[in-house]
């Protein structure tokens, strides 16, 4: 992949006293450019695609220091396949935090054809994931982790120094991880999108790159062409109130694969009570039978398995596990140099920490903890202020957002997006798929021409408008 320079963005950012990062005066040095190759052939059983290309572009450390030590972001863009009806270049931000948006263009299978017809399309590995910096570590094998979730004083403390530990050991492998944050992020996108020559940008987030299209949106409303947020991510929310919606839109997923199970005989536990098999797992679980596998590692199963949704992959995990099948290690990665850098988790006490987990209980009896409560354990001891701290997003000018959110997602939940809607105003507009699993843009062909027109076009829908599930 070919690198290319960049200088005239420096003047595109500046530090107020807070050490919050705000945009000021475009530069007007010369636009960078991306020089174009062949990509990397590091994708297990994905064919090389000729028209594919990849680059590098050299962007800031920390966007306070704009001459100061620089990565490389890597960048992956497919050509529109009808250049004589092209509209511009969509990007793609992805989600996780951590997924890769290389590997999202070179496999080419999350954009309707109308986009590919019409779009360059291009997509990036944020800062801190995959190609773009990513920390290459592992943790001490000789200091345990506490098991989750904790028991007391004693485990919340070691929690958090294992944590430490561990990102004592990433930091030297990564130039960014110190400031891998979805603010820095924005400015990364800014550069992109003046490298790719785009008067204005054309955006689909997915999950959590909702958040990277709203805080652009913020931070330049004046740049914005059209914005899609997918799945939507609200950063307004504290660690209460994250647990606490995390875990009821688990609870909500798993209450509806129980009411599928009911009416479905493609549920192999359908006719039985899947709620009462469920809790004796739990038990089972609590009492030590699935070993390794705790119980916190079975109740996080629906959050993985929900997200499809893959009812009927589930319901057969169920009905092993309440047959004494152990289930497979499943890991939920998350890229904690962004996450910890946005969400913080100022918890000192075990009284604190014991009274989210009831928080999380209380909003979901069946599943227990929730994926709020998992990214809680991954934060403790994370430094506190954090880089981008959690604030409602608020948009000027004429910048106008879609919003597309499932009913029924199990990780990033209805209630988000309606708040992200309502921080909005008049520059959201929801729209509601009324279905199951995490992402709503392929779900059907209502969803797909809601999203195309409004990024082709830019003509959003109706107020209200809503999508039914197939």
């Amino acid at each position: 992949m070919d690198v290319v320079t960049f200088r005239g963005i420096a003047a595109a950012v500046a530090l107020v006293l807070t050490g919050t990062l705000v945009a000021a005066a475009p530069a007007r040095a010369s636009r960078p450019t991306l020089a174009w190759g062949t990509c990397a052939d590091d994708l297990p059983g994905v064919p090389m695609d000729p028209v594919v290309g990849c680059a590098t572009l050299r962007l800031p450390v920390d966007w306070a220091e704009p001459r100061g030590a620089t990565f490389a972001l890597s960048v992956a863009r497919r050509p529109a396949r009808e250049p004589g009806r092209r509209v511009g270049t969509l990007v793609f931000g992805p989600g996780g935090p951590g997924d890769s948006g290389v590997e999202r263009i070179r496999k080419g299978d999350r954009f309707s054809d109308e986009l590919l017809d019409r779009f360059d399309i291009v997509s990036f590995d944020p800062r801190g994931v995959a190609r773009s910096a990513a920390p290459r570590c592992a943790p001490d094998p000789t200091l345990p982790k506490p098991p989750v979730p904790l028991a007391g004083q004693a485990d919340l403390d070691a929690m958090a120094a294992y944590n430490r530990e561990l990102w004592a050991r990433c930091r030297p492998t990564s130039p960014v991880f110190d400031h891998a944050d979805t603010l820095s992020q924005v400015y990364d996108l800014e550069a992109l999108r003046r490298a790719l020559g785009e008067p204005r940008l054309t955006f689909h987030g997915s999950s959590y790159g909702t958040l990277l299209g709203q805080q652009y949106a913020e931070r330049f409303p004046g740049r914005v062409r059209a914005i899609v947020l997918e799945g939507v991510f609200d950063h307004s929310l504290d660690p209460r109130a994250f647990v606490r919606t995390q875990a009821a839109t688990l609870q909500d997923s798993f209450d509806e694969f129980v009411s599928w199970c009911d009416r479905s005989t493609e549920c192999v536990l359908h006719g039985t009570d899947v709620r009462a098999t469920w809790t004796s797992v739990l038990a089972r679980a609590d009492r030590g039978e699935y070993a390794p596998s705790t119980a916190f590692d079975v109740a996080a199963l629906p959050l993985g398995m929900l997200n499809g949704p893959n009812w009927t992959g589930f319901a057969r995990t169920v009905e092993g596990l309440a047959a004494g099948v152990a289930p497979p290690p499943r890991a939920l990665p998350l890229t904690t140099a962004v996450f910890c850098a946005d969400f913080p988790v100022p918890l000192r006490s075990y009284a604190e920490y014991a009274a989210l987990v009831r928080v999380a209980a209380a909003a979901a009896p069946d599943v227990r903890y929730g994926g709020g409560l998992m990214a809680l354990h991954a934060c403790l001891g994370w430094p506190n202020p954090v880089r981008n701290p959690p604030h409602r997003t608020k948009v000027t000018g004429d910048a106008r957002l879609l919003l597309v959110n499932g009913l029924h997602d199990p990780r990033t939940g209805y209630e988000w997006a309606t708040s992200v809607a309502a921080q909005l105003g008049r520059h959201g507009r929801l729209l509601t798929y009324e279905g199951w699993g995490h992402g709503a843009y392929e779900r059907t062909p209502c969803t797909v021409d809601a999203v195309d027109r409004y990024l082709v076009d830019r003509v959003l829908p109706a107020p209200g408008a809503r999508c039914a599930a197939p």
